[in-house]
């Protein structure tokens, strides 16, 4: 845990060396796990992105973003903010044993609503697709978070890099035996007969026709709801080097 992120990020893009560019926030771990209700170091950080008004783009899987939306509306005045939320299924139950710590899929897509209400620029991310277990709900996912406000999607199929393979076939015995084989069967057929293909321009969407059928479901079903229509480009037009000492309007 880095405790004095939002201190370095400020030292970061106060430094001449500092070239503005869009940022993303929680390329691996979320940055609204539970413990940032307390520490608030992603609101920080966020604070500091629009004290200097560089861009930003957010991913997550929890409703805790809506706590910040004084924050990111403010990023969103010189369009620099972009926010997705990961719907990886509907069924809270499926969420539960999946996804523990994070929020179930109606308070995701109230996240959506209530970003898209303030005017923040809000898709959905349907992920990871797991074949043989998620991969029927795609459909219905995207019709409703689009249905929430919604204006951009994308779709990751299921990665088991490393020691992750290991642990999901455990897993999948654990709370799923019945279609263990299933599942696993679906994975191979899609990552070219192993459970993990880490190659460049495969690894997030996998080959084969059960890969095609997923990408041409996305594809028909965006265009019927209107997603991916306009693409909203963050700009670094407005960065401003501060000093740093101007006092935050937020804290």
């Amino acid at each position: 845990m880095k405790y004095d992120a939002p201190e370095l990020l400020r030292k970061e893009l106060s430094s001449q060396k500092w070239k503005p560019q869009v940022i993303a926030m929680s390329g691996v771990t979320d940055i609204y796990q539970p413990v940032e209700r307390k520490l608030e170091l992603t609101r920080q950080c966020l604070e500091v992105m629009a004290e200097f008004r560089n861009p930003v783009g957010l991913i997550t899987k929890n409703n805790l973003i809506t706590r910040d939306i004084d924050v990111l509306c403010e990023l969103n005045e010189y369009n620099c903010v972009s926010v997705t939320i990961s719907v990886t299924s509907l069924d809270k139950d499926l969420t539960g044993v999946m996804e523990p710590r994070t929020s179930r899929p109606q308070k995701r897509l109230e996240a959506i609503r209530r970003l898209a209400d303030a005017g923040i620029p809000v898709g959905v991310n349907v992920a990871p697709i797991i074949p043989g277990l998620t991969d029927h709900e795609c459909a219905e996912i995207l019709e409703q978070a689009a249905a929430a406000g919604a204006k951009y999607a994308g779709y990751t199929m299921l990665r088991l890099p490393y020691k992750v393979k290991d642990l999901f076939v455990e897993w999948l015995e654990q709370h799923f035996p019945d279609r263990k084989k299933k599942v696993l069967h679906k994975i191979l057929d899609i990552r070219d007969g192993k459970l993990n293909n880490s190659e460049w321009g495969k690894r997030m969407r996998g080959e084969g026709n059960f890969s095609k059928q997923i990408s041409d479901l996305f594809h028909v079903q965006t265009q019927k709801l209107g997603l991916n229509e306009r693409h909203n480009k963050l700009t670094t037009d407005h960065f401003v080097r501060s000093s740093g000492s101007q006092m935050s309007l937020f804290r």
